[in-house]
């Protein structure tokens, strides 16, 4: 069976989209372990960004190192694929962790959890715009509000005061431009690897964000001290998911509509919800968990019984 055929099965689409999202979600308890094991504080702005640059830069090497034992040529890349994978790596992977970060200092988890959650809703509007297959219709639009009500419910877990305060740009305002940012670059993914190896797009495109990550970080007067057995195997396991979860969305992204692979998103919050109470013993396990994993469930088969229409 080829990689089409592979990508395009709808309970495999199902099945690797789960896969991919609740890795995602793993990241929100272990980027948090990861801050206490490497010393970094709530304000070292310079070393969150390298913590994050040595993360993607690893996850791309992984990848590229993958595509090597199963005999790719991940060297056959002329000078406009390169120029097209570093603008995929600086949009998709330095520029919005960047404004993603720089947001979440001005606003709440639960506001910057939620608006975040606009990145599904710029992906399938892009995709509509762009795609003369990938239509909005009555069963997108009910799927994605319903999905988003549920990143809203996940998210007032904690209460409806961390949504007070009114809008913010830089704020609010960051990490919309974030979600934006992942939008354009997934369809911009799903354009330069159409004659490409979606793989080797990925390790690339990770390598080179994460190296400017770092760069940034250490311009910045960041540093990443205290490795030791727990906080590089916590390094290894974060660089590993996102090389396996950016290298199986490429592939989804590839061979699929961008409107039914995105709103598989609203999954992350949830995912991320309910991992950060089983690993960070957070008591957070109510009623609204179970209803917000309903929601997004809804949305998703509503968006996605459609995927033949």
């Amino acid at each position: 069976m080829n990689k089409e055929k592979i990508f395009t099965n709808k309970i495999n689409i199902i099945l690797i989209a789960i896969i991919c999202t609740f890795l995602w979600g793993s990241a929100f308890p272990a980027v948090k372990i990861g801050y206490e094991l490497f010393n970094i504080l709530s304000n070292d702005v310079g070393g969150k960004l390298i913590f994050a640059g040595y993360r993607f830069f690893l996850a791309g090497v992984f990848v590229l190192i993958l595509q090597l034992l199963l005999k790719q040529n991940i060297f056959k890349l002329s000078r406009k694929d390169l120029k097209e994978i570093t603008i995929l790596g600086v949009g998709q992977t330095t520029l919005q962790y960047i404004f993603f970060y720089l947001g979440m200092t001005y606003t709440t988890g639960v506001k910057g959890s939620i608006v975040n959650g606009t990145s599904t809703f710029f992906s399938i509007i892009l995709a509509h715009l762009l795609y003369k297959n990938d239509k909005l219709n009555f069963n997108k639009i009910l799927g994605c509000a319903i999905g988003f009500l549920g990143v809203v419910l996940v998210n007032l877990t904690g209460g409806t005061s961390a949504l007070s305060g009114g809008f913010s740009f830089k704020g609010e305002g960051f990490i919309m431009i974030a979600a934006f940012m992942l939008s354009v670059s997934s369809l911009y993914s799903k354009k330069i690897s159409q004659n490409k190896d979606a793989y080797t797009v990925t390790g690339y495109q990770l390598a080179i964000g994460g190296l400017i990550l770092t760069i940034i970080g250490y311009i910045l007067g960041g540093n990443l001290t205290n490795f030791n057995i727990k906080s590089t195997v916590l390094l290894i396991y974060m660089a590993s998911l996102s090389a396996i979860a950016f290298a199986l969305w490429s592939q989804l992204l590839k061979y699929n509509k961008v409107g039914i692979i995105s709103v598989f998103n609203f999954l992350i919050p949830v995912f991320g919800t309910i991992l950060s109470a089983i690993i960070l013993k957070e008591n957070i396990f109510d009623i609204k968990i179970l209803l917000a994993l309903l929601l997004v469930c809804t949305g998703i088969y509503l968006v996605y019984k459609r995927k033949d229409n």
